[in-house]
This record gives C-alpha cells, sequence and structure tokens, in this order.
C-alpha cells in the first residue's frame, strides 16, 4: 500500500496540455455519483495507491453535526461519495447539535491504522476539543475512541502533520494560548509535547519540500476570510521566520481560509474553503496551485486550470468558447429570460418544471476527449437546482449578483456535439443558464 505524492511543475505544462479536465475554484462540484455538490469542509487528501481520498465535513444540516465524508478520486478533478466515516449519533460527542470540525487522517505505518483527528465542541464551542477516531482502511470504518483537551489547552482549528521519518504532529488553535505544534505519541492517538508556539492563528497546515517546513494558517476572522500567511522554518522547533503573506495581499486569499496543503513533490496544491455563514452547506473550494521557490511560497488566482495527476503537472485553463443559453434551442417551455450580469443579458430559463423545458446547446470540440465544461448560471433561490446536463445530474448552488460557475465533466466528440440541459425527476426547476464555456481542445 503507497502513500505517496506526486510532482507538479508549472513549467512542464506539455504532458498536461492533452488535458482539459478542470479544477475550477469557487465553483459547484457536484459528486458523480450522487447529484448534489460535495460535503467535504475543512477538508483533508490522502492518497492511496493511486486514488486520492477526500475526507471533510458534512454542513447539509449547517454548523451542527451530520457526518464525516469520504469521497474518492484518481485525477483529482472527478470526485465519488464513498461513505460518512463517522455519522451524528443519539448522544455524546457525536451527538445532535454538537460541533465536529476539520477532520485529518494520517496512517501509522506501525499499527496498520488510520487515525482521525478532529475539532470536538459543543454549539457555543465552549469545550475546545480534540476528538481521535481510527479505522483498517482510509475509507472504511472508523471507531470513535473519545476526546480531551491536548496537554490540557483548548483546542479549535486543528492540522495533522506526518514527517518523512514516521513521526507526526497535531497543529492546534490554542484562542488563550496561541497556535500549537504538539507532537504525538507512536500511535498517533495522543499527544506527548508541546513543540512549538506561535501567536494566535487557525487553520493550520504544513507542507515540507528540501528539509523546510512550511506552515500556512490564517488569522481570526470568524467565517470571513483574510490574508492567510506562512512562515518558514529547518527544524519544527524553530527558530520560525517571520509571517508573510502567500496571496496578493488585500486578496482575502482569493476569499478563502486554508484548510490543507496536498504535496506534489517541488509544488503543491492550495485547499481552502470559502465558507458562506448563513449557508455552510453552500461553501465552496478553492484550490489553487501554490508556487514553492527556496523558502518562499507564492499563489496566484485562476479561473480554472488543468491539473494532471498522473503526470504530476499543472496549466492554466484552455481557451474556451461560449455557447449562450439564450441561443440554445429551447423547447418545452423553456425561455429565453432577461439575466442581469449574464453575457448579452439574458439566458436559457424554464428549464424543468412541470413542463419538462429543455435547452439542447451546439458546442465543438478539435477532439475526442474528455474535459470539463463551466456552466454559468443564476438560481435566485435560497437551495440548490439541479438538472440534467448530457444525461447527469449536476448541482447549481444559490447565486446572488453575477452569475455562479457549476462544472459538468463531459466526453465529447471531435466536431459538433450537442448537450442537452433538462430537468430531472419531480419536476424541480433547473437554473437560468447564461452560457456554457468548453475547452476548444
Amino acid at each position: 500500500m503507497r502513500h505517496h505524492s506526486i510532482s507538479l511543475c508549472a513549467a512542464a505544462l506539455a504532458s498536461a496540455a492533452s488535458a482539459s479536465l478542470q479544477i475550477v475554484p469557487g465553483a459547484t462540484w457536484t459528486a458523480s455519483n450522487s447529484g448534489e455538490h460535495i460535503q467535504a469542509h475543512g477538508a483533508g487528501v490522502l492518497e492511496v495507491d493511486g486514488t486520492f481520498y477526500m475526507i471533510g465535513e458534512d454542513k447539509s444540516g449547517g454548523s451542527s453535526f451530520q457526518n464525516i465524508n469520504c469521497y474518492s478520486s484518481t485525477n483529482l478533478v472527478e470526485w465519488k461519495y464513498e461513505r460518512a466515516l463517522l455519522t451524528k449519533q443519539d448522544s455524546g460527542d457525536l451527538g445532535p447539535d454538537r460541533v465536529v470540525e476539520r477532520p485529518k487522517v494520517i496512517y501509522n505505518d506501525s499499527t496498520k491504522k488510520y487515525v482521525l483527528w478532529m475539532h470536538i465542541d459543543d454549539s457555543s464551542y465552549g469545550e475546545a476539543k480534540t476528538g481521535v477516531a481510527t479505522g483498517d482502511t482510509v475509507c472504511g470504518e472508523y471507531e470513535y475512541q473519545g476526546s480531551f483537551q491536548p496537554l490540557g489547552f483548548q483546542s479549535r482549528d486543528i492540522g495533522l502533520f506526518k514527517d518523512d521519518d514516521g513521526s507526526a504532529y497535531l497543529l492546534t488553535e490554542d484562542r488563550e494560548n496561541g497556535l500549537r505544534i504538539d507532537a504525538l505519541s507512536d500511535d498517533y492517538l495522543n499527544v506527548t509535547e508541546n513543540v512549538a508556539l506561535f501567536d494566535t492563528y487557525e487553520a493550520p497546515a504544513i507542507y515540507k519540500t528540501d528539509g523546510t517546513y512550511f506552515l500556512f494558517a490564517s488569522s481570526l476572522s470568524g467565517w470571513d476570510p483574510n490574508d492567510n500567511v506562512y512562515a518558514t522554518a529547518t527544524s519544527l522547533s524553530g527558530p520560525w521566520s517571520d509571517w508573510a503573506n502567500f496571496a496578493d495581499k488585500g486578496s482575502n486569499t482569493y476569499s478563502s481560509q486554508t484548510t490543507y496543503i496536498l504535496p506534489l513533490g517541488t509544488s503543491a496544491i492550495y485547499m481552502g474553503d470559502r465558507w458562506h455563514s448563513s449557508a455552510l452547506e453552500t461553501s465552496t473550494y478553492v484550490w489553487l496551485p501554490l508556487e514553492i521557490d527556496g523558502t518562499s511560497a507564492s499563489m496566484k488566482n485562476h479561473v480554472n486550470w488543468v491539473v494532471d495527476a498522473a503526470g504530476g503537472t499543472w496549466a492554466a485553463g484552455p481557451e474556451e468558447t461560449q455557447a449562450e443559453g439564450e441561443d440554445a434551442e429551447l423547447s418545452s417551455g423553456a425561455k429565453a429570460v432577461d439575466c442581469e450580469g449574464c453575457s448579452g443579458g439574458q439566458a436559457a430559463g424554464y428549464i424543468g418544471g412541470s413542463g419538462g423545458g429543455t435547452a439542447s446547446f451546439n458546442v465543438s470540440s478539435q477532439k475526442d476527449t474528455r474535459t470539463t465544461v463551466r456552466i454559468k448560471y443564476k438560481n435566485g433561490d435560497g437551495a440548490s437546482r439541479h438538472a440534467s446536463v448530457a444525461g447527469q445530474t449536476v448541482a447549481f448552488l444559490p447565486t446572488s449578483g453575477e452569475p455562479g460557475s457549476s462544472v459538468v465533466h463531459l466526453d465529447l466528440k471531435a466536431g459538433e456535439n450537442s448537450v442537452l440541459v433538462e430537468g430531472v425527476e419531480g419536476g424541480e426547476w433547473g437554473p437560468d443558464v447564461d452560457r456554457l464555456m468548453v475547452p476548444v481542445s
């Protein structure tokens, strides 16, 4: 069983050029087998034998605990719902109205156990504890072991880090004293000693390359984003450098908060959450290429970008064509509607519903390929809408102001293709479709 990372190099664009499966930060990400927006907030990712597992919070019930979910992918783009690792119980730490946040899993080579740590709390955030669970497989059943305050200190946002020598560390936000790095016991089930203490930061994550540790963290601003920062050291005990920005100053880390840094060879992927505090289940995922140069980390924003997980490369988003909603073949009650902020001021509306409105888009591709199509849309409801796109159920989160993006992964043939957008069972209204953004190649 292999637990390792792959290389990611911005300069190695050639191998990625043949692929156009895209990561679209901040978009609706629909699980391939559930038809719902992925519920894996505050997540970490673990790779086992060529499959990536994303483990995060199910926020479908708001802030109170529902499930810790596991999704799988072989390409970091298309995700399948696997199961809940832990689910709400009748009472106790995992009972009703409880807080369970930022689950992270690491594998213990000695005990052959997957160890899951998480923040455990009550609805007032007054307990400030960590919880621990163990499992025999990464995405199987986990046994909850209990909760405690590590070394007797408060713990809210947490992270985990496993070093090259197999030693592991808990990253924990202690509101009274600051951000802590604590060593774990050999079985990863307890904390043995404090290794480093920083000013008060939260949302911690560590990435290591060429003997240098990069600690990423967020200032405390509730659910609202801020300019996240990083520091470096050659030893976890320090000395650590001063904190510095890694995203554009004033961007609030492109409206996101650090949750995990996925190591990919000489570089990495920044994983962040774009929290929507009034409806946490609609929070989205901001994943971006993180550039590492010596002891410097930097990150730029991308509307979309291409990752080749097998080849270990990434590239900027491909050139796209736009198929306008109002120009689609509209039938069964679907019609062009005025749409503020939409391209051309109109969209394809009245899709689905009792009349079964449909919109057929004509799109072209230069070759036979599997590609990611970005759907620009508007949904003025307070909950997700759904539509069938080329036979796949796709979710569309609520929007306010400008059109949002939802992604669907399609097999296109060289030449012209017809992409049908229609309703789903039950007569639910679909979104107003502004346009389809289709890669040229």
